[in-house]
């Protein structure tokens, strides 16, 4: 699916600009491929250097490798320049070097005015193919990835922890089971010889793709890849990846930390992808309900707005990082997607009432359906909002790749073309065949877990504390439901575990 595709990206994309599509032809999966977006006089170039590695080809005992290798060649010097030389020539370019690791696919971005194209690509072109790897750039990297897995994402970023318990819960044993970053354990271990041999193995032709748009000279494309073509052929065979574990009732793992907020994501992992053909229908039906950041959320409505419980609450019909603004980045493409639901931290007060809301309306849509007035607003709100997810140079470069992983010519011409297909009745069908509301993985980070816990398993009642007095009756009536909506969970499907005992090892830690 993700090579050999040969095809041309149609019409005209963003800000008014008519591009001509270089179409790509069948290519030897040993040698380097290219994705080029020529926009005459537009004033800037993008890059996407596009890696078909990610952290799922982590070696056994070696997970975080990936990220810190190629954080190296984006965060360190090559052989002619240390790193502080780089920053210091990129600074009057208003130029950088971005990096984004994912489970399968990694990329290099950066964009530049085409007055500075030549003088970045040669720094740029030195950080990939002749890194420094220097043993102060090596030690610097590897601290502040640890820092990052031991501190930062644990003690400050509750909203990113709590997706990341939901990946290790449905991911155990799986090569997407481990964060980017790796673990702790096996990060420390990790030496500067592993990062020389990562490199070597992986960075090899048939497992890059060099993407350029804007308007950089006609000859230039050319160059970038006799370049690159300096690197040895070869490709990684793509990953045969184990079947996903389905959750066994509601699995339902607690970090426990000193918080006033309890941050939740759950979820599962699910058959479809955007390749496939129900999964416009299951997108219509899951933007009806959690359409990200975004006041169409069903979610959004009901906690937010009518119960003021937090900042906002959502669903993905798969794996979804955001890019610029509030739209989905590009080139985190996976073979295997999951659905999601993400509540942002609320008051602990209210946190066994949101959850049991949560999985209410789960349940309600997965029954009912989506009503007709909802299927319109929501197909009518996805075709005119996917018009605007490739807005810049970078973002129709990037879209352009995720189109051929999925076997598009353009994914977003798809859209166009397939949503005004869709019947309600095909929105219906895929929220039955793909949803349910009774097994899923439930991730939690909050305060005093072992009550949360008695609570939930006990079925106890969960009222909701507002601070506004006034709250309308048809809320309160529907509070009344809500708060003994019956969950049912096993003691034996709930751990609770430090959260500083997270990604210390592979895995979810064991209940204390």
């Amino acid at each position: 699916m993700r090579k050999n595709i040969k095809y041309s990206l149609l019409g005209i994309l963003s800000l008014g600009l008519a591009l001509t599509i270089v179409s790509c032809a069948m290519k030897n999966p040993d040698k380097l491929a290219s994705e080029l977006v020529p926009v005459e006089g537009n004033p800037l170039a993008s890059f996407r250097v596009l890696l078909d590695v990610g952290s799922a080809n982590d070696p056994a005992g070696k997970e975080g490798l990936c990220q810190l290798t190629l954080s190296l060649l984006a965060g360190g010097g090559s052989k002619s320049l240390t790193f502080k030389e780089i920053q210091k020539k990129f600074y009057p370019m208003a130029a950088s070097v971005g990096l984004r690791v994912d489970k399968e696919m990694s990329v290099f971005r950066g964009t530049v005015h085409v007055d500075n194209l030549e003088k970045y690509y040669d720094i740029f072109k030195g950080m990939l193919l002749e890194p420094g790897f220097r043993e102060e750039d090596f030690k610097r990297i590897k601290t502040n990835q640890l820092n990052f897995l031991e501190r930062t994402l644990v003690s400050n970023r509750d909203e990113q922890f709590g997706k990341e318990i939901l990946n290790l819960m449905m991911y155990e044993g799986h090569p997407y089971g481990h964060h980017q970053s790796g673990t702790v354990e096996t990060l420390k271990n990790l030496t500067l010889d592993d990062i020389k041999a990562f490199y070597k193995e992986q960075f090899v032709q048939g497992n890059i793709t060099i993407g350029l748009a804007g308007g950089y000279p006609s000859d230039f494309p050319a160059k970038v890849m006799q370049d690159f073509s300096s690197l040895p052929e070869g490709h990684t065979t793509q990953l045969s990846l184990p079947e996903q574990r389905m959750p066994s009732g509601l699995e339902i793992v607690i970090a426990e930390k000193k918080t006033p907020a309890t941050a939740m994501s759950m979820g599962f992992p699910v058959s479809i992808s955007k390749a496939d053909d129900d999964y416009f229908a299951l997108w219509i039906a899951v933007a009806h309900f959690g359409e990200h950041r975004q006041h169409l959320s069903l979610l959004f409505q009901k906690i937010r707005e009518e119960r003021g419980q937090n900042y906002g609450d959502y669903a993905y019909a798969d794996h979804f990082i955001q890019g610029s603004k509030k739209f989905p980045g590009q080139n985190f493409c996976r073979q295997q997607q999951y659905f999601s639901i993400w509540i942002r931290p609320l008051a602990n007060s209210n946190r066994h009432f949101v959850l049991r809301q949560t999985l209410r309306e789960l349940k309600k849509l997965v029954e009912e359906g989506i009503p007709e007035e909802r299927f319109e607003l929501a197909r009518t709100y996805l075709l005119n909002y996917t018009k605007l997810y490739a807005q810049t140079l970078s973002e129709i470069l990037g879209w352009k790749i995720d189109s051929k992983y999925y076997g598009y010519k353009d994914f977003l011409a798809e859209v166009q073309r397939r949503l005004p297909r869709i019947t309600h009745q095909d929105v219906n069908s895929a929220i039955k065949k793909y949803l349910n509301f009774e097994n899923l993985y439930i991730a939690l980070i909050t305060d005093d877990a072992e009550s949360l816990k008695n609570d939930i398993i006990a079925n106890a009642p969960s009222p909701i504390t507002y601070a506004n007095p006034n709250m309308p009756e048809k809320i309160l009536e529907e509070d009344k439901i809500i708060q003994v909506f019956p969950l049912d969970v096993k003691p034996e499907k709930v751990t609770i575990a430090p959260a500083a005992d997270f990604f210390q090892k592979a895995g979810v830690p064991k209940s204390n």
